[in-house]
């Protein structure tokens, strides 16, 4: 069967793949914040898994205002990458895995969460960006992937406990497929930031930190927080907290710690990186 054998989270800042594609890892603003990875990609180097189940949220590339699900699960056999704005250079497209995609969506279906279906998807820098920092030669590796985005953008959002639980029948999912594979979960966006309005550049050290402890040691603390209560707390956009939840619901109840990096501020927003490991 197929195992889930660890979970990362990471910031997706389109300013990331700006700083990737013109070699700014030494430079002062991004050298503490690059310096955080090499641990992480060590980990996968040495566990290699044969999966990457990414959680993120589309920037009005496939979805946009007048149509935005809650769920949207990727099941195709390729994910073209095309820049929604940022002036990103567009990569080579990454490898899917379709009979796992469409494993998840009937689990998903069967345990009463209601998904769209993409037979064809086109990714933006919430799924690109992480995929670049973790896996910097992606097309030599053998990894394979399954984007599944969550809405952070249009109002009403699923709140932090439907996620989590969200995040729970995925792994699920996982552990029921009949295919020897290792899976990895990643959780991206946040921590907090706020990118307009009166807020703009707020940033909560305190909730932030407090944020990733409890995602490591107790993450259904996090889940009676209403969408409002991390608005509040964390800014408009660091509702991207859902996407670390789903990530954590994924994992085993209990989970080790193998590295961290909080970083402030990349483009006005405190960066976060966990990696843990699955206990079973």
């Amino acid at each position: 069967m197929a195992r889930v054998i660890g979970g990362i989270t990471t910031s997706h800042i389109p300013a990331i793949g700006n700083a990737i594609a013109n070699k700014k890892f030494e430079e002062p603003y991004w050298k503490p914040f690059f310096e955080g990875y090499p641990p992480v990609r060590k980990w996968l180097a040495e566990q290699r898994p044969d999966v990457a189940i990414v959680f993120y949220n589309d920037h009005g590339l496939n979805f946009f205002l007048d149509k935005q699900p809650t769920f949207a699960v990727g099941a195709a056999p390729e994910y073209q990458n095309s820049d929604e704005g940022w002036g990103l250079s567009t990569i080579p497209p990454f490898p899917g895995i379709p009979e796992l995609s469409w494993h998840i969506i009937e689990t998903l279906v069967e345990k009463e969460f209601d998904v769209v279906t993409c037979q064809e998807m086109l990714v933006d820098h919430g799924f690109c960006v992480p995929m670049q920092l973790l896996w910097p030669d992606y097309r030599k590796s053998p990894i394979r992937t399954v984007p599944i985005c969550i809405n952070t953008v249009q109002h009403p959002l699923p709140s932090p406990s439907r996620c989590f639980r969200f995040g729970q029948a995925v792994g699920d999912a996982v552990r029921s497929f009949d295919e020897d594979l290792k899976v990895v979960v990643l959780g991206t966006g946040g921590l907090s930031h706020q990118l307009d309005g009166e807020r703009a550049g707020f940033i909560n050290k305190e909730f932030d930190q407090m944020c990733m402890q409890k995602i490591v040691e107790d993450p259904e603390y996090l889940t009676k927080y209403s969408i409002l209560d991390i608005v509040r707390e964390a800014g408009a956009q660091g509702a991207e907290l859902i996407l670390w939840l789903a990530m954590r619901g994924a994992l085993s109840k209990t989970v080790k710690e193998i590295h961290r990096n909080y970083h402030i501020p990349i483009s006005n927003t405190a960066s976060g990186l966990l990696l843990l490991e699955s206990a079973g």
